[in-house]
C-alpha cells in the first residue's frame, strides 16, 4: 500500500507543477504578445522570471552599460529578448525518477496494444497485399457438406475453465467467477489467494477443506482460453457453418486438475459424458458420435474407452459392446499417448525451455526472496498437487524412449541448414525424409535416451565412461515435519538436505526407466499419490487381471482397445518445430532455504547435431509434443491386429506441416502445426468437418506423414 501512497503523491506534484508553469506561461504571454515568438526561443533557452512588476531576465546586463535615459525609452520586452553574449546558460538535467520509468513502459506498452488492436480489427485485411482464406465450413457448406455424425470435444490440460464455488474469505466476491481461463485479472490482484484455491489436497489428490473449484460446462468452457486467445473457437464456428449447434455439438468439459478416475469420483464427469453421448445418439437418429479429444484429453477419453464398458462401482456398466455402438471415429488432435518429457521438468524445477531461460537471464525475477516473488517455488507447489500432470509422464520406459546409448530419434538432425533442406524436400515431395535424414552425417548421434543428464559433459560421453548410480540404493532421509510447518511447506525439496540432493547428481543420467525412482526421490507425496491413479509401464501379458484396475486404463501400452472393429482412430499432430525431448541439468547456485535445489543448465550449449540449446535436448513435434509419442501408437502399436488392438481397429496418421505465419496480421496462422495453435489449421479442421459430415479415414487419402515416425516406429522393439 505504501507504493501506491507514494505514487498518488509524485502524481500531485507533478500535476501542481504542470498547473504552475500554465499559469506562468499565460501570464507572459499576455505581457508579450508582439513577440510571442521570440519569447517562446527564450523560454526554451534562457529561464525566466515572470512576476507582477515585469517579465525579466535572471541574468541581464549591468546597468553601467545602459544609459538611463535609453532605458526608460525601451519597452520592459525588448530588454528581456536581449541575450546577454559574453555569458551562455547551462540548462540543469531533469532527475529521472524510477516513477518516470514506470509511467513510459506502461505508455509504450498501452499504445503498442492499441495499435496492434487497431490494425487487426480495422485495416483491411488485403491492406497489404494479404487474402483471407475462405474458411475450410464456408467452402464445404458450398459443395453440399451436411451436418451429420454428432461431435464431442474433449479439452486437454490447462485449456478449460474453472470457477469458484466454494472459498476461504480472501475470495470474497469471487463466486462463479472463473480462477482459470479468462482475464486471469485475480493473479494480479490477489495471488497467494489465488495459488491456493488452484492447489489440490496434498494427501488426497481431492479438493482442500472449504474450497470448491469446479470446471466451466458448455462450450465456453474452453472456446477460448483467455481474451483473444482462441482454443475450440475456430473449429466450433466452422462446424456451425456446415450445420451444427448445441443439440449436435458438446464440450466434454472436466477438472483437468484431477487424476482421470477422481474425475468421476467427485464430479461424476465420466458418467455425465456417456449419458451425453448416449443422448446425442439417441436424439440425431441414431447416428454414431465423433470424439475429438485434444493434448491430454486423449489420454482421458482412452480411459474413458476400458471406463466406460468396465462393471460397476469402478466402471460405468455399458458393456462389451458399448463403444462399437455409439462411436463411429476418435480424431486425436496433437495426442500425448506416450507422455511428454516436459512433464519431467515441471516437476523437478517448475520450469521448461522458456522459463529456464527467463530464469538465467534474470534471477531475481523468479527467485526472488528480498520481494517474496519465489515465483517457482509457488508453481511447484501448485503443479505438484495436480496428479493430472503425473499422467503425462513417459510411458513405454526404455523400450520406447530409448537407453543410454540408443533412442528412436537417433538419426535427427536440427543444424538450421540441414533443417531447411529438409523442409523444402518435404514440402517439393511430400514424402518421408527420414532417407534424407540418414544421408547427412554428424560426428555422434545425440543420446536422446538420457532424459535427464547432469552436466553436457554426462549427456554426450560413452556409458562406460559415465558414473552410474542405481537410484534405488539412495535412501530418503528427511527431518520429521510437523504439521504446522506441513501448511507452510512449498515444495517436498524442503524436507530433504541438501548433502542427499546433491548425491543425485552422482548418478549422471537417468533414462526413462531410472526417471521414475527420480521422481519417487524428489517428490515422494506427490508420487505416491499419483501412482495409485497412473502407470507407465509395458505390459507383457495383457490378460493378466492387475491390467483390470484403473490405473492402468490412460496407457495405451498396458490396456486393449474396445471391440469396435468400425470404428476408425485418428492420430493428428504438428510436425515441423522443435519440442524438448531430454534435459541437462545442474544444482542451483542458491543454498537458500526454499529454494528449488535443481534447475536447467541453460549454459549447456550446441551439440554436433545441432540439438541442444539451452540446457534441452530437441526433436520434431509440435513444440509440446515429440512425434514419438503423438504417432507411435496409430504407426505400429495399434496398426493392424496386435495385442493392443485386437478387434484390428483402422489407425491413421494424418501430420500437418508447421508453417508459420507470414505476418502479424495473420494472427496464429492457419497452416499452423502447434500444439493448441494447431486447432486453427484449415487443413485440420476440414479433415474433421469431413469425417463428422460421414466421411472415413480411407476418404481423406489414408495416412499424411512428414516426419520419420515410421522409421522411428520400426527401431521400438516392442511385443505386438
Amino acid at each position: 500500500m505504501g507504493f501506491f501512497h507514494f505514487l498518488k503523491a509524485e502524481l500531485n506534484r507533478v500535476l501542481q507543477v504542470n498547473l504552475s508553469a500554465i499559469s506562468n506561461y499565460v501570464d507572459c504571454k499576455v505581457r508579450i504578445l508582439s513577440s510571442i515568438l521570440q519569447f517562446w526561443k527564450l523560454c526554451f533557452l534562457e529561464p525566466v522570471k515572470c512576476s507582477s512588476v515585469g517579465t525579466q531576465s535572471y541574468e541581464s546586463p549591468p546597468k553601467s552599460h545602459v544609459d538611463k535615459n535609453q532605458e526608460n525609452a525601451i519597452p520592459a520586452y525588448e530588454k528581456v529578448i536581449e541575450k546577454p553574449k559574453h555569458k551562455k546558460t547551462i540548462r540543469q538535467p531533469k532527475e529521472w525518477r524510477c516513477i518516470d520509468n514506470c509511467c513510459w513502459l506502461i505508455g509504450y506498452l498501452c499504445i503498442t496494444w492499441w495499435l496492434l488492436l487497431f490494425l487487426c480489427n480495422f485495416l483491411p485485411a488485403n491492406l497489404l497485399g494479404l487474402k483471407v482464406p475462405e474458411s475450410p465450413g464456408t467452402r464445404l457448406k458450398n459443395e453440399g457438406l451436411n451436418a451429420h455424425h454428432p461431435v464431442v470435444l474433449v479439452p486437454g490440460i490447462v485449456t478449460g475453465g474453472l470457477e469458484l464455488w466454494e472459498g476461504r474469505p480472501c475470495s470474497e466476491g469471487l463466486f462463479r467467477k472463473r480462477l482459470w481461463g479468462g482475464s486471469f485479472g485475480e493473479i494480479f490482484k490477489r495471488p497467494l489467494c489465488w495459488l491456493e484455491h488452484l492447489s489440490l489436497d496434498n494427501e488426497t489428490g481431492l479438493d482442500p477443506p472449504g474450497i470448491r473449484v469446479r470446471a466451466v460446462t458448455g462450450l465456453v468452457a474452453a472456446d477460448y482460453f483467455a481474451p483473444g486467445y482462441f482454443v475450440w473457437a475456430i473449429l466450433i464456428e466452422n462446424l456451425a457453418k456446415i450445420g451444427y449447434e448445441q443439440k449436435n455439438i458438446y464440450m466434454a468439459s472436466y477438472d483437468w486438475r484431477l487424476s482421470f478416475q477422481n474425475t468421476e469420483i467427485r464430479d461424476q464427469s465420466l458418467s455425465r459424458l456417456k449419458r451425453k453421448i448416449e443422448l446425442l445418439y439417441v436424439t440425431n437418429g441414431h447416428k454414431k458420435v465423433v470424439v475429438v479429444p485434444h493434448s491430454m484429453g486423449v489420454n482421458y477419453f482412452l480411459h474413458f474407452l476400458k471406463w466406460v464398458e468396465a462393471p460397476p462401482p469402478v466402471g460405468g456398466g455399458g458393456g462389451p459392446g458399448w463403444c462399437a455402438k455409439h462411436i463411429k471415429a476418435i480424431m486425436n488432435i496433437g495426442p500425448a499417448f506416450l507422455g511428454v518429457p516436459k512433464a519431467v521438468a515441471n516437476i523437478l524445477s517448475a520450469e521448461g525451455k522458456d522459463v529456464a531461460f527467463i530464469r538465467a537471464m534474470a534471477p531475481g525475477l523468479l527467485d526472488s526472496e528480498t520481494f517474496g516473488f519465489q515465483t517457482l517455488q509457488h508453481v511447484m507447489r501448485v503443479i505438484r498437487t495436480w496428479d493430472a500432470v503425473i499422467s503425462l509422464l513417459p510411458k513405454g520406459g526404455e523400450t520406447v524412449w530409448g537407453d543410454l546409448n540408443r533412442s528412436p530419434e537417433e538419426g535427427n538432425v536440427c543444424h538450421s541448414a540441414e533443417r531447411r533442406y529438409l523442409h523444402s524436400s518435404s514440402k517439393k515431395n511430400n514424402v518421408n525424409h527420414t532417407d534424407t535424414w540418414r544421408s547427412i552425417q554428424v560426428k555422434e548421434l545425440a543420446k536422446y535416451g538420457r532424459l535427464v543428464s547432469f552436466g553436457k559433459v554426462a549427456s554426450e560421453i560413452p556409458s562406460p565412461q559415465l558414473s552410474l548410480i542405481d537410484p534405488k540404493e539412495i535412501v530418503y532421509e528427511s527431518a520429521p515435519i510437523s504439521s504446522s510447518s506441513r501448511e507452510e511447506l512449498l515444495t517436498e525439496y524442503d524436507g530433504m538436505s541438501r548433502e542427499r540432493i546433491k548425491r543425485l547428481t552422482e548418478n549422471k543420467a537417468y533414462t526413462a526407466r531410472t526417471l521414475i525412482d527420480l521422481l519417487r526421490f524428489v517428490a515422494p507425496k506427490t508420487m505416491q499419490r499419483a501412482e495409485a491413479h497412473f502407470s507407465h509401464g509395458l505390459a507383457e501379458n495383457l490378460e493378466d487381471p492387475k491390467y483390470s484396475h484403473y490405473k492402468f486404463w490412460s496407457n495405451p501400452l498396458e490396456t486393449i482397445l474396445p471391440d469396435a472393429p468400425d470404428m476408425e482412430i485418428f492420430c493428428s499432430y504438428g510436425v515441423g518445430i522443435p519440442t524438448e525431448r531430454s534435459y541437462v541439468y545442474k544444482m542451483s547456485p542458491s543454498d537458500r532455504c526454499k529454494s528449488i535445489p535443481l534447475q536447467i543448465d541453460i549454459s549447456a550449449d550446441r551439440s554436433d547435431n545441432g540439438c541442444l540449446s539451452g540446457g534441452v535436448y530437441f526433436v520434431d513435434g509440435d513444440e509440446s509434443v515429440p512425434v514419438l509419442s503423438a504417432g507411435f501408437m496409430c504407426a505400429k502399436g495399434w496398426r493392424g491386429k496386435t495385442r493392443f488392438n485386437p478387434s484390428d481397429i483402422a489407425t491413421y496418421v494424418r501430420e500437418y506441416q508447421h508453417k508459420p505465419p507470414a505476418s502479424f496480421l495473420e494472427g496464429r496462422g492457419t497452416e499452423s502445426g502447434a500444439h493448441v495453435d494447431i486447432l486453427g489449421n484449415f487443413a485440420l479442421i476440414e479433415d474433421v468437418l469431413r469425417v463428422a459430415a460421414g466421411a472415413s479415414g480411407t476418404d481423406l487419402g489414408g495416412d499424411r506423414i512428414y516426419s520419420g515416425i515410421m522409421e522411428m516406429s520400426e527401431r521400438i522393439n516392442i511385443q505386438l
